[in-house]
Parts: C-alpha cells; structure tokens; sequence
C-alpha cells in the first residue's frame, strides 16, 4: 500500500533558494499561498550586489535592460523662506564599487526571470494555492542525515482563496490596477482566515502531508513557519504610516525622472524613484509622529489621500496623475528575529526575520541575499560534500546583516521622516547636511558589496567568530586546529567579503572579461591561483609543484570529487597570471589548470592574464587585487562568491583538510 504522505529534500516557498537547489540538482518543492505570481508593484529596488548574484545565475542582462538606471540623487530641502529647493546632487551608486548600479524593476518582472531559470534547468515548479495548515518537527532525528524530521500537512486552496479581494483607487481614476495593501505589514495576516474556509468547504483530496529534510520559511512578516516555532521579532514598531504610489505622472516638478528626497517645512517627505516603462513610484509620509501621534485605520487609506499628502510636500510644484498602476501603505519598524532556525533544519529568511523601511531599497534584496547565503549550503549538505556544521553559519552571517540593517535603516528612516531644522539652533529638527552624509555613507551599505561575514568554519579570518558574527558559535573544532589566511597577500581582497570584479584577458584568445563573470551559481567552490609572473623560473616551478600537488591520487581534489565526476566537479581552479600573454602559452601550465575531458578537449577557459586589450584597455587586476605581481597567491571563494581564504600559492591545501590540517 502506497504512504499517504511523500518525501522531499527541501521545502522552501520563495524563489531564490529553490534556483539554488536547481543548479545543484536537489529534489525541492516550492509552495506560495497565493494563487498567482505577482503582477505590478511590490518591491522594485535592484541594488549592485544583488545584480551580480543575477550574473552569477545568468539572468541579470534581462534585469538590466529592462530596467531603469538610477545614476543620481537630487536632495530636495525648504529654503528660508520655506519653499522647497534642490539642495544638492550626489551619485545613487558610489562610482567604481560594481560593474554594476542601482536600477529598479517590479518585483513581477524578476519573479519571472526566476521563474524562467528554474524551468531551464529543473523540473522545480511553484505550487500556488498552497499553505501549511500544520508543522511537526522531531529533533531526535536533526543530526540523521538520512532522516526526514520534518512534517507539513499542506492545504490546497480554491482560486477564490487564494486571491484576495483588492480595492480600487477612488476620486482620482478608474485607471488603477490593484493595490498591495493585503501585502502591506498594515494588514492582518491572512493565513489562519485562509485555513478556515478551506476547511470549511470540504473539498476533498486537497489536503497532503510532505516529509522534508529541510524547511526554508520566507513567509513575510506575520510569518507562520515563525510562529509555529515559537520564534519572535524583536524591535519597534513605529507611528510613521508611508503610502506608496506606482503612477504616470503628471507634473512640473523637474526632477521627477531622478530620484530625489524631498522634505518640506511642515508636511512630512516624499521619495520620488523614477521606474520602468514611465512610471514613477511617490512613497509619501502620511503621519509625522514617530510615536504616540493619531492613528491612521488603513481602512481609510486611498490613493487620493496618498497624493493628496504627496501634492502638499512638493508644492509650490503640481502633481497629479491619470494612471496608476500600483498602491499601497505600511508602518515603519525595525526588528529582527530572535532565531533564524530551528536545529538547524528549518530556517527562516527574509522578512520572516526582519522588518524595516523600503525607503533605502534593501528589503527585497536583503531577503533574497538570505536565501542566496542559504541554498548553496543546504545543496552541499545534501549532495555530501560539506559538513552540517556549515549550516550554522547562516544566523551567525546573516542575522548580523539584519542587526546591522536594522541599525542602519533606524537612523535613516528617522532622518528621512523627520522634520527638517529651521537653523542650527533648532535641536528638534533634522539637520540636512547629517542626513546628506547619512545618504552617502548609507549608499556603501545599501549597495551590498559591504557585506562581510565573519569568522568561522568557511572564512579563515582572524580574531573571534561571535563577536564578529552575531554571537552564534560557528568557531573550528579546537581538535581540527585553525586555519588563519594571510590578508596582506591580497589586501584589496577580503576574507569574509564578496569577490572583486577586475578584468582579465583570456590566455587562449585574448578576449576580456570581467573575472567575476566566471564565478558562476552553480555550488561550486574555486581556487584562484595568482600564478604571479610565470616567465621567470622561480616562480615557474612553484606553478608547477602546485599543480603536481593538486593533480596526486591523494590530492584534497581527487578526495572530494565523485569518481564519476570531472575533476572540476566540485572544486573549479582557476588562473591568473601576470606575465606577457604573448609570450606565454596556455600549455605552459600544469593540466589541472587546464583539465581534459574526453570528446572536448582541453579547457580553454581556465586560465587568464593581467594584460592590456586590444579594445578595452588594462584591467590592472593584480593591483586593483592588491596582489604581488610577481610572487602571486592563492585565494578560496566559496559557492556564493565570498572569500574564505587567503595564503601562499603552495599552501592551499591547508583551508581543504590537508597537508596534516
């Protein structure tokens, strides 16, 4: 008789980690309450980091030619006499911290490459109208890499069910889409109102129980994967109601194709972030009490009396519009979560484990910059080739990117809600020369290339993995030792932060690239070898000791690599070198580097130089790298891209468990 329930590897219902499981191959479902994917508005900000992931994947050309670029910050302030004036222009993304910048695109349009991708390489499709009813753990069963400790009973819901009702715009035009207050953190959760009327009808065969291995919860902030847990969101909530506008405008106001902050004397902010296809999205302050003002009922909430705030804060200038695509208001808070999991089996992500403002752009980007530090290591797990031990350092990284966010947002959302200062004797006020300076550093943060994870198991840096973490213990094994990688080989290259983007020329023909082009999503680590300048002898035969090294039957590569695999399979090695590319060869180097595979041939796209283009000029890597352009080194990148070792060419070996480590 067939089990009234299935197995699944992984159970996750958002988008991110499930492409993760696609390109490493593990069986997954995805399930989503809603019955529908999302169509316009939600979150839209891109920033640089989260567009490299995209590359990373191989979809991020289709976000930056769809999107609007945002290149410049107009600030808008009152002037003495109270009417509003440009102040200020500064760049939206620090100039040379990414080959890419901010752009924005409706969360539909990205939910659609996602979705495009996990057709393309799996058979992973999302379930719509589908959500845990109930949720059962046994933690005897945590540490059984073959059990399945984890038990959902999922309920299958009606195409009514699973798309709420929305309110149509009023007073202004009938030409409004939807809004996006059933999304809106203003609104009651849904989910147990959900789970009754299923209930209730009685539809037969629509309810089903999953065994998982794993469990990623990504279910917003009234998460329910949280609550089952126990598990709760520590922080404030504030009085500050923002309402947001996706409209075609119709204006005088001259910079409403840049996006600009603008506060006026007495009534509140506005954010203007000019979108795709003419679009603009307002978010504009409703109340100008951080606590203890009146109360807004999101029920009263319209796009009329959205734009009617919006018309007060940028008069003298006019504003109004015919067509508005998207709507809606939330409440600002800050909180994080007291725990990103449970044993370490089901996780929590996203907004599930911290709330903020949308206003610097990080909300969709942070949450999926979770699921991307997640996937890989749960895919590792599964597939046999990384310890559990690793899964611990999901909280201690990313809970301290909440807590760092949280800080950061706190400050801005204050600075930007807040009324400005009428001189400098008016302590009360904002200082708009703080909150220009808060702007500009807090760009750094929002761009996501800040990022820098601590101390631990994967990132051999110095010093104590708590405090450089979130206090979670993700230190080494006193019995295994401490693997310490020497920083100042490569000092424009950090342990714990994401691999730089410098260009290099291909060795076999010539062609550049952006070396990050090459460090592909697909749950592979890489060694980049500096080779260093390999035309000089010495350094010659320490190339090819590494590779005699590397290429030996007892080898960490031959170790870790199935023996049905390429050699490649699980750890990729690639070369950059800093002599004359003509006057080098690609078989100058050792076959590891360039590896064999039957009906292929040699790798050609393994090896590289820091030479000058023909076309595109000098990459000037080994110095943008801050690495010895003779001497080189050797630098581990983990599966997403961050750096977990730094050392000698000879000594890689060591972060990998050998040379007696």
């Amino acid at each position: 008789m067939a089990p009234d329930y299935s197995n699944v590897d992984v159970l996750i219902d958002r988008l991110m980690a499930a492409t993760w499981m696609a390109r490493c191959g593990i069986d997954t479902r995805v399930v989503d309450k809603r019955g529908t994917k999302i169509y316009a508005g939600q979150a839209d900000g891109l920033q640089c980091r989260t567009l490299e992931i995209f590359d990373s994947f191989g979809f991020a050309d289709r976000a930056w030619k769809e999107s609007n670029h945002m290149l410049e910050i107009c600030l808008w302030n009152p002037d003495s006499e109270g009417k509003i004036r440009r102040s200020d222009r500064i760049p939206d993304t620090i100039p040379n911290i990414s080959r890419f910048q901010q752009v924005v695109l409706h969360q539909g349009r990205i939910e659609r490459f996602f979705l495009d991708s996990l057709k393309k390489y799996s058979d992973i499709k999302v379930e719509r109208g589908v959500l845990p009813q109930s949720l059962t753990f046994d933690e005897s069963k945590s540490e059984d890499p073959d059990a399945y400790p984890i038990e959902v009973v999922l309920q299958h819901l009606t195409e009514e069910e699973a798309n709420p009702a929305q309110r149509q715009a009023t007073n202004v035009s009938s030409n409004t889409k939807s809004d996006g207050l059933f999304r809106s953190n203003m609104a009651a959760d849904d989910t147990d109102e959900l789970l009754d009327k299923a209930v209730k009808n009685g539809r037969a065969g629509t309810r089903e129980t999953v065994r998982a291995k794993y469990m990623i919860g990504c279910d917003g902030a009234h998460s329910w994967t949280r609550r089952q847990l126990g598990y709760k969101l520590e922080g404030e909530q504030t009085d500050y109601i923002w309402g947001v506008l996706d409209i075609i405008p119709i204006t005088d106001f001259p910079d409403i194709r840049m996006r600009c902050a603008i506060h006026s004397v007495n009534s509140g902010s506005v954010m203007v972030i000019p979108r795709e296809n003419k679009l603009v999205r307002l978010y504009i302050q409703m109340t100008t009490t951080e606590k203890g003002g009146n109360k807004l009922d999101r029920t009263n909430i319209t796009p009329q009396m959205i734009l009617e705030s919006a018309q007060k804060t940028m008069a003298p200038y006019k504003i109004t519009y015919e067509y508005c695509d998207w709507w809606t208001a939330y409440q600002i808070g800050q909180r994080v979560g007291s725990n990103f999991s449970k044993n370490e089996r089901i996780f929590l992500a996203g907004d599930a484990v911290h709330t903020h403002s949308p206003k610097a752009g990080q909300g969709m980007n942070v949450s999926m910059q979770d699921t991307y530090n997640l996937g890989w290591k749960i895919a590792a797990v599964l597939n046999g080739t990384s310890n559990r031990s690793i899964l611990k350092t999901y909280q201690s990284e990313r809970r301290r990117i909440a807590q760092d966010l949280i800080a950061f947002d706190h400050k801005f959302s204050r600075l930007f809600s807040g009324r400005p200062a009428k001189d400098v004797m008016d302590e009360t006020g904002i200082s708009m020369q703080e909150f220009k300076d808060a702007f500009e550093k807090g760009n750094l943060f929002a761009s996501g290339v800040a990022v820098d994870y601590g101390a631990s198991i994967l990132v051999a840096k110095d010093g104590d993995a708590a405090e450089q973490g979130d206090g979670t213990d993700v230190s080494v094994s006193k019995e295994g030792g401490r693997i310490i990688g020497k920083s100042d080989l490569a000092t424009n290259i950090k342990m714990g932060m994401r691999f730089p983007s410098f260009q290099v020329l291909n060795q076999a023909d010539a062609r550049p690239w952006q070396f990050q082009e090459w460090l592909k999503s697909d749950g592979r680590w890489r060694i980049v070898v500096f080779a260093g300048n390999v035309s000089v002898p010495t350094q010659k035969k320490r190339i090819d000791s590494l590779g005699a090294s590397l290429s030996a039957p007892d080898s960490f590569l031959h170790r870790f690599t199935p023996k049905d695999k390429p050699i490649d399979s699980v750890i990729e090695i690639f070369t950059i070198h800093s002599a004359k590319r003509a006057e080098t060869e690609l078989f100058d180097f050792p076959e590891i580097m360039r590896p064999f595979k039957k009906g292929e041939g040699w790798d050609y796209w393994k090896v590289f130089v820091d030479d000058v283009s023909y076309h595109e000029g000098y990459g000037d890597a080994y110095k943008g790298c801050g690495v010895d352009k003779e001497k080189g080194c050797s630098v581990v990148v983990r599966p997403d891209g961050y750096v977990g070792w730094i050392g000698e060419i000879e000594n890689v070996g060591k972060c990998f468990g050998t040379n007696g480590n």
